[in-house]
């Protein structure tokens, strides 16, 4: 089985190199579809042999689904430009090439945040189908949260491994993120016709800061397992709460 590896990217000179380097002994097709980045994004994907295209970028679910038109093989490991295999996972893959058993594979994802490894709170294992014949499914979801789905029937898998996901350097990179993500949750929620009510914007930010920091462990994690539940909940706040303007500005 011949795979195709895809990531999309905008500015992504930090974190591309490491992605590419990661998936050298596993991909048969590098392409990287780019959203017209102004940083050295380009000259990186060059220098590790990739296919560099670009496409405006209209969402992320968008923006992965033409991405994986661009593909050679049916077989598609999809990636964001912020992950890398860790040598367990290549090995998985590897066996897969040799002959797969199933339609699609799942992989574990663990996240390094601001230089810790998050392995609570409902970060990990934090499962992902990423590895799939492209024929038998497409990128669904909600913007910005987009994932894979698999036709009816598909069989799917699990490989052994993780995912590394190199996620925020800083507290600020984390909290600029949820702004931007949140606006585009709220703009996403509005066109289903969802609304949010003050019920809404009181108990759910603290539903997600008790699941997050008690439930699933959070806690476990120190100073960044609490960083995390309290930036989440207010990510919870922000998007129903912009959701509620968005109504009030365009009934």
């Amino acid at each position: 089985m011949e795979l195709s590896v895809v990531v999309i990217t905008f500015n992504e000179e930090g974190n591309l190199a490491r992605c590419l380097r990661s998936v050298a002994g596993v991909a048969d097709d590098l392409v990287v579809v780019d959203s017209f980045s102004t940083d050295r994004t380009e000259a990186i994907a060059l220098e590790h042999g990739a296919r560099f295209i670009r496409h405006a970028f209209e969402g992320h679910i968008e923006q992965k689904n033409w991405a994986v038109t661009q593909a050679k093989h049916p077989w598609v490991l999809s990636l964001d430009a912020d992950e890398e295999l860790d040598a367990t996972l290549i090995a998985s893959i590897r066996r897969v090439k040799q002959g797969p058993a199933a339609d699609g594979y799942t992989m574990h994802r663990l996240t390094n945040y601001c230089g810790t490894w998050i392995r609570h709170g409902g970060w990990y294992p934090d499962t992902k189908l990423r590895l799939w014949d492209s024929r038998k499914g497409r990128w669904g979801g909600t913007n910005p949260h987009d994932r894979y789905e698999m036709d009816a029937g598909a069989r799917i898998a699990h490989l052994e491994g993780d995912l590394l996901h190199h996620s925020y350097a800083s507290i600020s990179d984390h909290v600029k993120q949820v702004d931007y993500f949140t606006t585009i949750a709220a703009n996403a929620l509005h066109a289903q016709g969802r609304r949010a009510g003050l019920l809404k914007l009181l108990v759910s930010p603290c539903a997600k800061f008790l699941g997050g920091y008690l439930l699933r462990g959070g806690f476990r994690d120190g100073f960044h397992g609490f960083v995390i539940a309290r930036i989440s909940a207010h990510a919870t706040f922000l998007k129903y709460a912009k959701l509620k303007q968005r109504w009030r500005e365009r009934p």
